[in-house]
C-alpha cells in the first residue's frame, strides 16, 4: 500500500478538468483474460492504453482500486503492464453468470485522474459434470409400457458455454435404455431414462449401466453415475407433481424452522403402498441442500439455516416423490430470495489530507472516499450527507467516488480542528446509515501581526535616576502559533533625516522591559517619544510598532533664583522710601525663579531679618515689600532686609535675598554726572575724604556759638531724609570742581549710599525737596541711629541741577532706585 499523500491544487484542478468532460472516458479501458492463469500472468499494457509512460505511473504514485477491495490484478509500475495477482478462479468470483467482468479503476494522484478498467475473465474446462448421486436406483413395473420416461438426477458443470454438459450416454450400450436429456423451459432442463422395450422381470430381475454426461471442453470432461434397474411387478402408475416448477421467494431475515413452501405429488394408484409417497431433497446446487429440510410425509419445506441475499438471490432444489411401489416423480423448486434492508452503507478511504494550512483555496479537495451499500433495489441506493457546510462540502466525483473539498477560507485563530461526520444513508425502509468521521487539523501560517495591548505607553522616571532603571514594560500578543507567534521587541530605527530626542532608552527583547540608561535632568528633558516595534519569528515575519512616551518627573534639586534685586556678591541693593508714605506703601518687590516644576517652583517669600522688623512687611506669594506702619523720627534712615525666598518641594530648598532701604524726607527732581562707576579703591578713597571733611566741620561746629552749633545740629537731623544718590562716578571730583569754583550759593545735604564691587555706572540724584536749606550747613547727629550711618553729607550746588537732567526720575523711582 502507497502511502496517503495530500491533494495539491494542482491535483485538484487536474480533477476538476477531468470531472468537467462528460465523454473523457466513457468507454473503459477492457481486457480478458483466461481463469486460472499464473500470478504474474500479462492482462495487458494498462500504461500504454491509458496514454501514460511508466515514469508518469511512479511519478503520479498510480494504483488499483476496487470496490471489494480485494486484488485480483496488479499493476507492475516500472514496466506499465497489467498483471495477474493471484489465482482467478471464474466459478468463485462469479458462479453461473454468463459473463465474469473484474471492474476496476486506476487512480493518480498527482494529478488526481481516473480509468476504468474492465477484466474479461474467460472461462476454462476446469471442472467436470458431477451427478448428485453417485448411485440411482430405479424400480421400475414390469409393467411399464415402451417408451415410459424415467427422470434422472441431472449432472452438474460448473463450467459455462462449450465447456459445460453437451451430452449424455449409457455405456456399455444397453437395448432396453436410452438416454434423453434437453429443456422444457430456460428454467426447466431434464435428464430421463427411456424405455425402449417391454421388460420381462422372469428374464431379467435386474440391470445395472452407467450414465455418462460429457462437456464439449477441449479436452472434453465427464462425470459418470450408476444406474440400477429393478424390475417390480404390478405398480403401473407412478407419482405425479401438481407442478414441474415450484417458486417460492422467502424475505432473507426469516427466522429458521420457517415454512416457505409445500410440494404435493399425488398417485393413481391409491390403494396399498403403491400410493404412499415419500418425499425427498436429491438435488441442490451450490451446496444449498443444507439450508433446507423437506418433511419426507407432508412435503413442507422448511428453513434450516438464514439465508443471505448479498451470498445467493437464488436456490434451486430438486424434490422427488417416491411411491411404495418404486414409482418416483421430480420436481424442481426454485427459492428466490428476497433482499431486506440488512446492510448498512460501507465508506472507504481512497485519500485523506491532513493538516490543511488555513491559506488552503477554496475548492481543495481534502479528502476521496467511496461508498457501497451491499443490499439491491431501494435497499443500495445511498445518499451521503455532511454535518458541516459551512467550510466544506460533499461533491460527487465519479460512480459511488465523493470528494471533501473546502468551499471558504480557514482560520486558525478562529477554528484549529474540524471534526467532519460524513453520514451515508441508503433508501431502505427504515433507512440504515454509518458515519465516517474526518478530522482535518488547520496548520498555522503567520497571517497575524503582532498586537500590542495598548495603543501607546506613558511611563515615568523621576530625574537624577539611577543608570538601567526599569521603567515599565510594552506587550504585544500574536494570535499565531510556534515560532510564528514568538514575539521579540526592538526599537524602531530613526529616519536618518530625524534626530532622536533622546537615546537614553532600551527594551529587553524578550519580554519588552523598558529601561532608562542614564541618569536625566527635567530641567534639560521633560518627556522623550521613541516607537517600539514588535516582530514575529514567522518567514516572513511581520511587526507592529507602538509610541512609547516617556515623561520625566520633576525632583526638588533646584533652589531658587533671586532675580531682583541681584544677588552678585556685592553689597545690598538699597531702596528709596520717603518718609511720609502711608502704611502699604511699595518699596520694591522681590523677583525670584525656580528652575523646577510642579509645587516644586511654588515659591514663598519671608522676611528673616530687618533692621526695624515691625517697619516692613513681605507678601508670601507675590514678595513685594510694603511699609507695614507710618515712619517715624525715630526711625533710622537706613534699614537693611534679608528676604527669604522658599520653594514648595520637599524637602524644601530656599535661597536668600538682600536689600537695603533709605528713609529720605523730600525727593527732588535731581540728576548727577553719569560716567564710570567707581572702583573699589576710589570708593574707599572717597570716603576717607568724606570723614576728613567731615572731622573739620565738626571742629568749625565747637568754635562756633552754642547757638549756630545747636541750630546747624537741628538742620543736619531736618536732612537725614535727604536724597539717595545712586551710583559714585566722578562724584567726588565734581563736587570738589563745584565748590572750589563757589557755585554753590546754597547749601543742600545729600547722603549718598555707596557699595563695593558695584556694576552701575551712574549717580542719580534727586531735586530736592527743601531747596532753600541754609548753604554749607551740614552735621551729622550723634544718635543711636545715627552711628551706623556711612554716608557723608556732601555740599552741592544748585546750580548742578540742569534744565536738561531735572526730573529724570518719576514718582516709580522712588522705591526702584538703586545703586549697585
Amino acid at each position: 500500500d502507497q502511502p496517503r499523500e495530500a491533494c495539491t491544487p494542482q491535483q485538484v484542478l487536474c480533477l476538476s478538468a477531468f470531472l468537467a468532460l462528460p465523454l473523457a472516458r466513457a468507454e473503459p479501458i477492457r481486457y480478458s483474460v483466461a481463469e486460472e492463469a499464473e500470478s504474474g500472468s500479462l492482462v495487458g499494457k494498462l500504461a500504454e492504453d491509458a496514454g501514460l509512460t511508466p515514469p508518469q505511473l511512479s511519478a503520479r504514485r498510480a494504483r488499483l482500486l476496487s470496490e471489494d477491495g480485494r486484488q485480483h490484478l496488479r499493476l507492475d509500475r516500472g514496466s506499465g503492464r497489467l498483471l495477474v495477482a493471484g489465482r482467478l478462479d471464474r466459478e468463485e468470483l462469479c458462479a453461473h453468470s454468463a459473463t465474469c467482468m473484474l471492474p476496476f479503476e486506476l487512480l493518480l494522484s498527482d494529478p488526481l485522474q481516473f480509468f476504468r478498467v474492465e477484466v474479461t475473465l474467460n472461462d476454462v474446462n476446469d471442472h467436470s459434470p458431477v451427478f448428485p448421486e453417485v448411485r440411482d436406483t430405479f424400480k421400475i413395473p414390469e409393467t411399464s409400457e415402451t417408451g415410459s420416461r424415467f427422470p434422472l438426477e441431472r449432472a452438474r458443470d460448473l463450467d459455462i458455454g462449450s465447456n459445460s454438459i453437451q451430452a449424455y450416454r449409457i455405456s456399455p450400450q444397453n437395448a432396453d435404455f436410452s438416454v434423453s436429456y434437453g429443456s422444457r423451459s430456460e428454467d426447466d432442463k431434464y435428464l430421463e431414462l427411456v424405455l425402449e422395450k417391454p421388460l420381462d422381470r422372469e428374464e431379467q430381475a435386474e440391470m445395472s449401466f452407467s450414465v455418462i454426461a460429457e462437456d464439449g471442453g477441449s479436452p472434453p470432461r465427464s462425470g459418470t453415475t450408476q444406474v440400477k434397474i429393478v424390475i417390480l411387478d404390478a405398480n403401473d402408475n407412478a407419482p405425479m407433481f401438481t407442478k414441474h416448477v415450484y417458486i417460492a421467494k422467502v424475505l432473507e431475515n426469516m427466522p429458521e424452522g420457517s415454512v416457505i413452501l409445500t410440494v404435493l405429488a399425488t398417485d393413481q394408484d391409491d390403494a396399498g403402498v403403491n400410493g404412499e409417497i415419500y418425499y425427498e431433497i436429491i438435488e441442490a446446487m451450490e451446496q444449498s441442500d443444507s439450508a433446507f429440510l423437506i418433511d419426507p410425509r407432508t412435503g413442507q419445506i422448511k428453513i434450516t439455516n438464514p439465508l443471505d441475499f448479498e451470498e445467493a438471490e437464488t436456490h434451486e432444489l430438486g424434490v422427488r416423490a417416491t411411491d411404495g411401489g418404486g414409482l418416483s416423480a421430480i420436481c424442481k423448486v426454485l427459492v428466490e430470495v428476497v433482499d431486506v434492508n440488512d446492510n448498512a452503507p460501507e465508506l472507504a478511504v481512497s485519500s485523506f489530507s491532513s493538516p490543511l494550512p488555513e491559506n488552503t483555496v477554496p475548492g481543495t479537495v481534502v479528502a476521496l472516499f467511496t461508498v457501497r451499500d451491499r443490499d439491491s433495489g431501494a435497499n443500495g441506493k445511498i445518499s451521503c450527507a455532511l454535518d458541516d457546510q459551512l467550510f466544506f462540502s460533499l461533491r460527487p466525483a465519479y460512480k459511488n467516488y465523493y470528494e471533501l473539498v473546502t468551499v471558504s477560507a480557514l482560520d486558525r485563530e478562529r477554528t484549529a480542528r474540524y471534526v467532519l461526520g460524513v453520514t451515508a444513508a441508503d433508501a431502505g425502509s427504515p433507512p440504515l446509515t454509518s458515519t465516517h468521521t474526518f478530522t482535518v487539523d488547520i496548520s498555522d501560517v503567520n497571517d497575524n501581526a503582532p498586537v500590542f495591548n495598548q495603543t501607546s505607553y506613558t511611563m515615568y522616571v523621576r530625574e537624577n535616576n539611577a543608570p538601567t532603571v526599569f521603567v515599565g514594560a510594552v506587550s504585544a500578543a500574536d494570535a499565531d502559533v510556534g515560532l510564528n507567534a514568538k514575539v521579540t521587541y526592538s526599537l524602531a530605527p530613526v529616519p536618518a533625516a530625524e534626530r532622536p530626542s533622546c537615546s537614553c532608552i532600551s527594551v529587553n527583547s524578550e519580554n519588552g522591559h523598558v529601561f532608562v540608561l542614564r541618569p536625566l535632568d527635567y530641567e534639560r528633558l521633560r518627556q522623550s517619544e521613541v516607537t517600539v516595534s514588535a516582530s514575529d519569528a514567522g518567514s516572513p515575519p511581520l511587526r507592529a510598532n507602538v509610541t512609547v512616551r516617556l515623561v520625566v518627573l520633576d525632583e526638588n534639586d533646584n533652589a531658587p533664583l533671586v532675580l531682583y534685586p541681584a544677588q552678585d556678591g556685592s553689597a545690598a541693593s538699597s531702596e528709596l522710601v520717603p518718609v511720609s508714605a502711608e502704611p502699604g506703601y511699595l518699596v520694591t518687590k522681590v523677583v525670584a525663579v525656580d528652575a523646577d516644576s510642579g509645587q516644586n517652583s511654588w515659591l514663598s517669600y519671608h522676611l528673616l531679618r530687618a533692621t526695624e522688623p515691625g517697619l516692613f512687611s513681605v507678601a508670601v506669594q507675590s514678595g513685594e515689600v510694603r511699609l507695614k506702619r507710618p515712619v517715624t523720627e525715630r526711625d533710622s534712615a537706613k534699614h537693611k532686609l534679608l528676604v527669604l525666598v522658599r520653594d514648595n518641594g520637599k524637602p524644601p530648598l530656599s535661597a536668600t535675598a538682600a536689600l537695603s532701604a533709605l528713609l529720605l524726607k523730600d525727593f527732588s527732581d535731581v540728576r548727577l554726572p553719569h560716567g564710570s562707576p567707581p572702583t573699589d579703591e576710589q570708593g574707599d578713597s572717597l570716603t576717607t575724604y568724606l570723614i576728613i571733611a567731615l572731622v573739620f566741620v565738626s571742629l568749625l561746629f565747637l568754635i562756633s556759638s552754642a547757638l549756630f552749633v545747636a541750630r546747624k545740629v537741628c538742620k543736619s537731623k531736618e536732612l537725614k531724609a535727604a536724597h539717595v544718590l545712586s551710583g559714585a562716578h566722578n562724584l567726588h571730583s565734581g563736587l570738589a570742581d563745584a565748590a572750589a569754583a563757589g557755585t554753590l550759593p546754597r547749601a543742600y545735604c545729600y547722603e549718598i549710599s555707596l557699595t563695593t564691587g558695584s556694576g552701575n555706572s551712574e549717580f542719580q540724584f534727586l531735586k530736592p525737596i527743601l531747596p532753600s536749606l541754609p548753604a554749607q550747613h551740614c552735621a551729622t547727629g550723634q544718635g543711636p541711629q545715627e552711628q551706623e550711618q556711612d554716608f557723608p553729607c556732601v555740599p552741592v550746588s544748585t546750580e548742578d541741577v540742569t534744565p536738561d537732567n531735572a526730573g529724570t526720575l518719576s514718582a516709580r523711582h522712588l522705591n526702584a532706585l538703586t545703586f549697585n
